[in-house]
């Protein structure tokens, strides 16, 4: 699973808890600051305020997504929230940050 390890965007995922049990390479070098510990273990909770909290809840309590962009030094970005579910049973979340153009091309295809 080496590509998702170096993959250029952040892959990150929790079990039930919150707690983080993975994290690549980008995202450890995104999120974590020096001198503080991996992601992995960490609680996914105490890097978000209170209305991202709300949100991971209900994308863990109606398995639905959350889908959105960012702007955040100088980078647009697509985040992408998603229940983590093996056989229906729900496992945890998986977040994936992927910088995006500013003037993406959008197709419709039928």
């Amino acid at each position: 699973m080496e590509w998702i390890e170096k993959l250029d965007g952040s892959v990150i995922v929790s079990d039930l808890s919150g707690k983080v049990i993975y994290a690549n390479e980008t995202a450890e070098q995104t999120f974590v600051k020096p001198g503080e510990p991996p992601l992995p273990g960490r609680d996914l909770m105490e890097c978000h305020n209170d209305d991202s909290k709300k949100i991971i809840g209900r994308i863990m309590k109606e398995k639905v997504k959350n889908v959105y962009t960012i702007e955040k030094k100088g980078k647009k970005k697509l985040i992408y929230q998603t229940p983590w579910v093996v056989d229906g049973e729900l496992k945890g979340l998986v977040e994936l940050s992927l910088e995006i153009p500013f003037n993406m091309q959008h197709f419709i295809r039928e």
